[in-house]
């Protein structure tokens, strides 16, 4: 690693306060699911370089995917973290086993960490004790939606890379409680093997478009809709929150269409049709932008990836036209893979994503990144790759969502973005 990312060892982000705030929501009453962020330990603190690093991988694997209400509560981890993810509470069995699990809206399977599970943390679910575990054998309807499966015996199982992890799991099925909900029969990846240090340590719920998710495997109580609240990385109690189904959801709150692109069916497209930094549009080409469901080319929201990154042209424009603005500021050395950085403090033009039908103004804290000694701080962005499979896609990461109701309302083919302060 180059020296410069020493520096970011424990990077914090700034509080500074809120500017270009959305219309705000309004909710009608409902249960309460909370998430947070996750608080698992790794030996050494990671860096905002080492996540954007991991983001990197996380690319890799989002480009390999080709009406009751619950809300569950949300919460952020603080300081060091094992993995830069957002989890919940969800009961796993009869009687339920809680684990504290990622909400992935990039991912469709649940993937849990099952007793003898090898390289998976001590948190595992144990299905001896669970009267309502059983697994799927090859040839289920189920086994055949996976990607890459196999059979083992007579289980059927897969193999799939997330992010920096290779993972092994045999499918199976249980009871999922969230909140006041029980989802019987829900199918799951029972992980055997986790190698790499991307999994999350008490494993994910996939919230993708696909048939294995979790609003797939919902339609029936949840109609497909559903909105999450991620509070700050900061933030160290359960106030964020994922709200499940139509009700309660935001009765004001702008959107834009939801798109679905069949090289990656699994994602949520939105139609990004310009930049704003300051009170300018800056200069990107119509066709970095576009949405392409031949090539798969256009912007993801994806609550997995912690830091946006926009296709060359386009961030290339953003990164110019801050710099120009940022004027006399002293600029500081680029520091890993954050290459637009100054010595604090700072005064900084705003960001302005403007999507079809809505616009989303970001406060500082959701693009500003502060050292801990609060000497040095970037722009919180990086350019996509150029060449291959992930060519022509941007995607909108999770620290620039924080803070904010993401609604996810497929059966209308909507997405709506408002602010809203959980954390």
């Amino acid at each position: 690693m180059m020296k410069e990312a020493l520096l970011l060892i424990s990077f914090l982000v700034i509080l500074v306060g809120v500017a270009g705030a959305e219309e705000s929501p309004d909710f009608s009453p409902g249960n309460d699911l909370k998430i947070f962020y996750s608080p698992f330990r790794r030996k050494e603190s990671p860096s905002w370089n080492q996540m954007l690093t991991e983001d990197k991988s996380r690319m890799e694997f989002l480009s390999s995917l080709a009406v009751g209400s619950s809300v569950v509560r949300v919460a952020s981890g603080r300081g060091v973290t094992q993995n830069p993810t957002y989890v919940v509470r969800a009961g796993i069995g009869t009687p339920p086993q809680t684990l504290l699990v990622a909400v992935d809206t990039g991912n469709d399977a649940a993937w849990i960490p099952c007793s003898g599970c090898d390289g998976c943390s001590s948190a595992t679910f144990a299905p001896s004790v669970s009267s309502t575990f059983k697994p799927t054998r090859c040839g289920s309807p189920q086994c055949a939606l996976l990607p890459k499966a196999s059979c083992g015996g007579d289980a059927c199982r897969f193999n799939v890379t997330y992010g920096s992890s290779d993972i092994v799991a045999t499918v199976a099925e249980d009871t999922v409680a969230l909140a006041g909900d029980s989802i019987s029969g829900y199918t799951f990846g029972c992980v055997k093997k986790a190698a790499g240090g991307s999994f999350p340590a008490q494993g994910l719920l996939g919230l993708g478009r696909g048939p294995l998710s979790l609003i797939s495997q919902s339609t029936g109580i949840y109609k497909s809709t559903f909105s999450y609240c991620l509070p700050s990385f900061k933030s160290v109690s359960f106030s964020g929150s994922l709200r499940l189904g139509p009700a309660g959801q935001p009765k004001r709150i702008k959107t834009t269409p939801l798109l679905r692109n069949p090289r990656r069916s699994s994602l949520y497209y939105a139609d990004l049709v310009g930049i704003k930094v300051g009170g300018r549009i800056v200069d990107i080409p119509a066709s970095a932008l576009a949405f392409n469901p031949v090539s798969g080319a256009g912007t993801v929201i994806d609550s997995g990836t912690v830091f946006t990154t926009l296709v060359q042209p386009a961030y290339a424009a953003v990164r110019d036209e801050f710099r120009r603005r940022m004027g006399n500021s002293t600029a500081a050395s680029s520091l890993g893979g954050f290459d637009t950085c100054y010595a604090a403090p700072i005064v900084v033009p705003t960001i302005t994503f403007m999507f079809a039908g809505m616009n989303v103004t970001l406060p500082q804290e959701n693009f500003i990144i502060h050292s801990t000694a609060g000497r040095i701080s970037c722009l919180a962005m990086a350019a996509a790759g150029e060449n291959g499979i992930n060519a022509g896609v941007s995607v909108i990461g999770s620290f620039q969502q924080q803070n904010h109701r993401i609604l996810i309302d497929a059966a209308n083919s909507k997405l709506g973005v408002a602010r809203e302060l959980c954390s």
